[in-house]
């Protein structure tokens, strides 16, 4: 069993910049797959990051140039910065995790395990 906790949400206004962290617990990272999704109120969940067990990294385009997904294999943690934020990027932003790799196509599929959240909110 993998349990990942998010820390990091926030509110901030259009333009400015946060950091989300996640530590996760049960295995190794270097045998993870990990991930960010985000969900607002509403609409269906939206695969955000993904760095699978290799370093091989997968961008929504809807993010791409804007975040970036990050990970410190020995603290068990992966990161979301996430710069030039806009209104639209308001949502719940979950971490999740996946044993050994990547499904083909994470983004879309999902992981297998997932936090409880962290809140992103952007002003306009």
């Amino acid at each position: 069993q993998v349990q990942v906790m998010e820390s990091g949400g926030g509110s901030v206004q259009a333009g400015g910049s946060l950091r989300l962290s996640c530590v996760a617990s049960g295995h190794p990272m270097n045998d993870l797959c990990m991930g960010w999704f985000r969900q607002a109120p509403g609409k269906k969940r939206e695969g955000v990051a993904t760095i699978d067990y290799d370093g091989t990294i997968k961008y929504a385009n809807s993010v791409k140039g804007r975040f970036t997904i990050s990970r410190d294999v020995a603290e068990n943690t992966v990161y979301l910065q996430m710069n030039g934020l806009k209104p639209e990027d308001s949502a719940m932003y979950y971490c999740a995790a996946e044993k050994l790799y990547c499904n083909p196509d994470p983004l879309y599929y999902g992981l297998d395990y997932y936090g409880k959240g962290t809140l992103v909110t952007i002003s306009s």
